[in-house]
């Protein structure tokens, strides 16, 4: 008997390396907390696909929708800590514990980060039924005192969601908040004219304004951006403190061995160096993470940092559910 549990004990200490040395043996499930059709779920596939062919091992999007991120987080928090299930997020994560105060998440102390995959600049757009046409047009209207501009997004929580009430208190005007269940089905009401107009990321917005579906009247960037020679900044229409920009990254539950979560961002700066991806986000005028900015440390830095900072912003300007 002694023997036997001594082979057994054996077993389990040799087992725990064995597993984390063949990972992975099976499919993981990437989680998308927004719709289909917009800028997360874009980015999201397009990594799944690149994580594919460098674990030899396929990584499917799932996408699970409702309050701002918070149902696809909690998701997360009851999967086994075991690498094969992850999220596909962005800084919406820092905004769900402000949005969420009594689901007590926190994304510092619930997850084991991976790495940031790209930082996405902002852009205004309106309707092309809306007749607005710059943004001092836009900022004229909304201070004549006349009938409010309504804003879509992809639901609280989400990155538009704190762009447009950021630009409202900026801009001191108001407008009304309209969410939706991810940023493709706001995009496909701001195209049909329903609403006038939203603040989302370059990855939706540029194709759409390209194909004159929409019209891009403002970019977060320095400068203009040589895909939109034609888009001025914020800062060219009257709103230079308007300077948001959205990381985009992959996160684990916590307690994922170290083994599967280095395996994972050694994939995933793989897929970032891979010529299909470079071009793929210069296509969409988005930044790559540099050598230092990737892997499991530097994603946990920046997730502590905006994560304290939008809980002072969310304060400032009265960010809620709806």
């Amino acid at each position: 008997m002694l023997r036997f549990l001594i082979g057994c004990a054996a077993a389990l200490l040799l087992g725990g390396p064995a597993r984390a040395d063949t990972f992975p043996s099976r499919p993981i499930v990437m989680i998308v907390a927004v719709a289909p059709g917009g800028t997360l779920d874009a980015l999201a596939r397009q990594i799944a696909s690149g994580l594919t062919t460098k674990l030899n091992q396929s990584v499917v999007v799932e996408n699970t929708t409702g309050a701002g991120g918070l149902i696809g987080y909690q998701r997360l928090m009851k999967s086994e800590p075991d690498g094969y299930t992850l999220m596909f997020s962005n800084m919406s994560l820092a905004i769900i514990p402000q949005l969420y105060p009594s689901a007590h998440v926190d994304p510092v102390r619930d997850l084991s980060p991976i790495g940031t995959v790209a930082t996405v600049p902002m852009v205004l757009s309106v309707s092309n039924k809306s007749g607005i046409t710059s943004l001092p047009d836009m900022l004229k209207r909304m201070r004549s005192g006349g009938p409010k501009l309504n804003f879509g997004s992809g639901g609280p929580g989400t990155t538009a969601h704190l762009a447009e009430g950021l630009f409202l208190n900026i801009s001191k005007t108001q407008g009304e908040l309209i969410q939706y269940r991810g940023s493709g089905p706001a995009l496909s009401d701001l195209m049909a004219g329903t609403i006038d107009a939203v603040i989302d990321q370059t990855v939706t917005m540029m194709p759409l304004h390209q194909d004159k579906r929409i019209r891009a009247i403002a970019v977060s960037t320095p400068q203009r951006l040589p895909q939109m020679p034609d888009v001025p900044t914020f800062a060219e229409g009257g709103l230079p403190a308007f300077n948001l920009a959205i990381w985009n990254g992959v996160v684990a539950p916590k307690d994922t061995p170290k083994p599967v979560v280095d395996k994972l961002a050694s994939a995933l700066s793989a897929v970032l160096d891979s010529p299909e991806y470079k071009a793929r986000i210069d296509q969409l005028a988005a930044r790559i993470p540099s050598a230092a900015e990737r892997g499991p440390a530097p994603f946990a830095a920046l997730l502590a940092k905006d994560t304290k900072e939008v809980a002072t912003l969310a304060q400032q300007i009265g960010l809620t559910p709806r």
